[in-house]
């Protein structure tokens, strides 16, 4: 079997909050973002990760790359732990590992030119680089994620969201990383834009041989990209297995829920098919319920859900529930007259 590029064990991530006057002393002390992930990641893959926002998913990737504190292993495919390097220590993996942010141009420098962002990288990694190789290298990256080479000196603000994100690609892809970490790259651009940077990110991954690690909302992008999906909510793995595995027939009712959320093209369809609402909010990390953390919002829920943490089961489809399975149509019916009931004033 081909080795792991990035294998992760029991990731957490905690946030230690420092209290004021006017804080409430009955808070707790500690935010737990990530509790306990575990992955694998094998070169060229795409691994998708969705869930909710405070679901952990932007706080996961950031841990990967040192800007969490985190705790666990996430061993590099030349035996190396990620986790806990000092910044000098993670200089030597910060060009195998690079990332696209979500804001495009909130995350390009505004006094810089597109050249000189592009190859901030380079220069950085690669010091005994000539002026000349460098520029040629930024003409071709540029083209390569279908920017006009003569655009080098122009500045982010002259640029459309779309053209910012690729020049994100290009910043990337400038160093030739093993691994790209793409925290929600195309939420913040129109639809259309969204289908031409995804398709250049599945041609550049082709080309490149790249791992991709796929952070977004929109369940629909997350499957046309990825190999693999996995879920999560408040911190925890409710279930990760292929992209097509996942989608035909998902084993949480969680993922069973975000899945019925996703709007179908024929109208036909959609009118015709079963929804699983999600009923209630989604608790707070600083307070998550005891045992499943899913608990108070499952059609499912009972006791044992309570008291007893579910742990990541199967072989290939793995899913963290007691009682895994298709949600029936009592239970669908169930959900769906909770959120109705009125809420008592």
């Amino acid at each position: 079997m081909t080795k792991p590029l990035l294998d992760v064990k029991d990731l957490r991530v905690t946030f230690h909050i420092r209290r004021d006057g006017d804080m409430p002393w009955a808070l707790p002390r500690q935010l737990r973002a990530v509790g306990g992930v575990d992955f694998a990641l094998k070169p060229g893959e795409t691994l998708g990760i969705v869930g909710e926002s405070g679901s952990g998913k932007s706080t996961l990737a950031r841990a990967l790359i040192g800007l969490a504190p985190a705790t666990g292993r996430a061993e590099w495919i030349d035996g190396a732990d990620l986790i806990g390097m000092t910044p000098r220590q993670m200089l030597k993996y910060r060009a195998d590992i690079q990332m696209v942010f979500q804001d495009p141009l909130a995350s390009l420098n505004p006094r810089m030119t597109v050249g000189q962002i592009i190859a901030e990288p380079l220069t950085t990694h690669h010091p005994g680089l000539k002026r000349d190789e460098v520029k040629t290298r930024v003409k071709e990256m540029m083209e390569k994620v279908g920017l006009l080479p003569n655009q080098i000196n122009r500045y982010p603000h002259e640029f459309s969201g779309g053209q910012c994100q690729r020049i994100g690609i290009a910043r990337a892809l400038i160093v030739e990383p093993k691994l790209i970490i793409c925290d929600e790259p195309v939420s913040a651009l129109d639809v259309s834009i969204q289908a031409q940077v995804i398709n250049l990110l599945i041609k550049l991954q082709k080309e490149l041989g790249l791992a991709l690690i796929f952070i977004a909302h929109d369940l629909a992008v997350v499957k046309h990209i990825s190999d693999r999906v996995l879920v999560m909510y408040l911190g925890k793995v409710m279930e990760i297995a292929s992209s097509d595995d996942l989608y035909a027939n998902p084993q949480h009712p969680y993922t069973q829920a975000l899945l019925s959320a996703v709007p179908i093209p024929d109208p036909v369809l959609e009118a015709e098919k079963s929804v699983v609402p999600l009923v209630g909010d989604l608790p707070s990390p600083m307070n998550p319920p005891s045992g499943c953390v899913f608990r108070t919002r499952c059609p499912r829920a009972q006791s044992a859900c309570a008291e007893q943490v579910p742990a990541l089961m199967g072989e290939g489809h793995q899913v963290a529930c007691h009682f895994p399975g298709p949600l029936t149509e009592a239970e669908i019916a169930a959900v769906a007259a909770r959120e109705a009931r009125p809420v008592p004033a």
